[in-house]
């Protein structure tokens, strides 16, 4: 199973701070456990856990051991990162943006779920709109 898989579903991997998308966020969490999961993620999502992450540190609001658990976790699993997302930031990543009123990082995940085909697992309400608007089919985890 192939997914394009955004921060705000592994940050809540992490946060436990999903309300009723942490089921979601559980189920998706699950799926990559499966021996043909394979989740693909933008170049900047790095970033985005990492700036999340230390924000949550720099606040008390996470522990540094809780947030190495969390990095050794998804280091282990299946998600590839798509190198072709910086070429098109500038361009087509930009476009979506504009077009969907969102924020770069943000459509820098219905770009690869839009050029890569597959379908695309968000918490994120304003991505799903876009997604959703843009044809992309939303993730389901069985």
């Amino acid at each position: 199973m192939r997914f394009v898989l955004d921060a705000s579903v592994a940050l809540s991997w992490l946060l436990e701070d999903a309300g009723a998308g942490q089921a979601y966020a559980a189920a998706v969490f699950d799926v990559l456990g499966g021996a043909d999961a394979q989740a693909y993620v933008p170049v900047t999502w790095g970033l985005e856990l990492a700036n999340v992450i230390a924000k949550s540190e720099i606040r008390s609001e996470l522990p540094p051991a809780r947030s190495q658990a969390f990095l050794a976790s998804i280091e282990a699993a299946p998600i590839l990162c798509d190198t072709a997302t910086d070429a098109r930031a500038l361009h087509e990543t930009l476009e979506l943006a504009r077009r969907y009123r969102l924020s770069s990082y943000d459509a820098s995940y219905l770009e690869l779920a839009l050029r890569s085909g597959l379908p695309l697992a968000t918490l994120n309400g304003d991505l799903r709109r876009a997604a959703t608007t843009a044809g992309v089919k939303l993730f389901k985890p069985k």
